[in-house]
């Protein structure tokens, strides 16, 4: 039996199934598999979508939810763990009890509160993401959207950050995506102030999928105890060489190219 220290690194993803591939649990096993580690997922919702618009969310009983985390829990070294749509309140207060007993693992969150014609939070659900689940989580990365929904009552995204911080979440990776500037700046708050300022160049077209990527991709890399700031920006770099190298296969937005790397390595003659 070989020894589990030299073992892939392990990532536990909670997220949801998207038929499409473009987002959820099919991100992330990609993006986490692209760089070096093992995606172990754990579903939490069926979503039924195409590449225009979602149908529906259809969640996973919190029962199963918990069988299936255990089971890895209990059988893999996991190294980091990774929360994207989760589906449901019974979810969320389920996935806190499993943090709980499991401090010592680095959490990553995306917290996915986009605006769709099938909304995916409730308010309820949010504020338990707030109460529950951010005093948990080492690095949220969240939009300017998602942020001000966490902290409606900040007067600017500098406070919305500190104010998130002072939870006990250790890093916010503010993302720029729907601001208004040339290009897309990321901020990086930690410890009450801000550490780094990151500029990627904007894509005029939405691609689908991008949130998922960074985000397990960030935990794809905290699970290799690569520092954080190095990892926070390696994951950066890498999700935009993904949104570089989109495909469209619907008749709705592109996707992120995940595997970019081994798709564009291949013979096509």
């Amino acid at each position: 039996m070989n020894n589990l220290h030299n073992t892939v690194p392990v990532v536990l993803s909670f997220s949801s199934f998207d038929p499409t591939g473009g987002t959820g649990i099919h991100a992330d096993i990609e993006a986490i598999g692209a760089l070096g580690s093992h995606c172990a997922p754990v579903i939490c919702s069926i979503v039924p979508q195409d590449s225009v618009s979602i149908q529906r969310v259809a969640p996973i009983p919190s029962s199963l939810v918990t069988e299936q985390a255990r089971a890895i829990l209990e059988d893999m070294p996991v190294k980091a763990i990774k929360l994207g749509f989760v589906g449901s309140l019974d979810n969320i207060q389920a996935i806190h009890s499993i943090l709980r007993q499991y401090p010592h693992i680095p959490v990553i969150l995306d917290p996915l509160f986009i605006e769709t014609e099938t909304p995916l939070y409730t308010a309820e659900m949010i504020e338990a993401m707030r109460i529950l689940i951010l005093p948990l989580t080492t690095l949220c990365a969240a939009n300017t959207k998602e942020i001000r929904n966490f902290t409606a009552g900040a007067d600017s995204l500098e406070a919305c950050a500190n104010e998130l911080l002072a939870s006990e979440l250790q890093y916010i990776l503010l993302t720029g995506r729907y601001e208004h500037t040339p290009d897309i700046v990321n901020r990086l708050y930690g410890t009450h102030r801000l550490l780094q300022t990151y500029h990627w160049p904007r894509f005029p077209i939405s691609i689908r999928g991008a949130g998922c990527t960074l985000t397990a991709s960030i935990a794809a890399l905290f699970a290799q105890n690569i520092d954080h700031q190095t990892a926070i920006h390696r994951a950066q770099a890498y999700t935009w060489d993904c949104l570089h190298h989109h495909y469209r296969i619907g008749m709705g937005n592109p996707i992120a190219n995940r595997l970019f790397w081994a798709r564009n390595g291949v013979n096509q003659e």
